[in-house]
């Protein structure tokens, strides 16, 4: 369940929204994360903070700087691009073709 409610953020989730807020204010939002009806959510069940946008992307705090976080189309894993490429080897063929083109875009090549 997630929610936009600041109300229901505690001390720990209203201080990762200021550190979101103020990642975003340096000018460290994703190449890739689409700047349209930006809200700033948290996920009640694991307690992360994330911005989102008006296209479900997803934008995390990950080793000190904005990063998108991803959810692949098939089999729905979930994480950071470097992340998802320790599961590439065991995704399903659909969502090696989605993280191929992910890759690509990025300018990254995969061996």
């Amino acid at each position: 369940m997630t929610t936009t409610d600041l109300t229901d953020f505690g001390y720990r989730e209203r201080k990762m929204a200021q550190e979101l807020l103020r990642a975003w204010n340096n000018g460290d939002l994703p190449e890739d994360f689409y700047d349209d009806k930006v809200e700033i959510m948290m996920n009640k069940n694991s307690g992360n903070v994330f911005l989102t946008n008006s296209d479900y992307q997803v934008a995390m705090i990950n080793d000190g700087k904005l990063e998108s976080f991803y959810n692949s189309p098939y089999n729905g894993f979930e994480g950071f691009f470097d992340e998802l490429l320790d599961e590439y080897p065991d995704m399903h063929e659909e969502d090696k073709e989605w993280f191929e083109e992910l890759a690509e875009s990025k300018g990254i090549e995969l061996s």
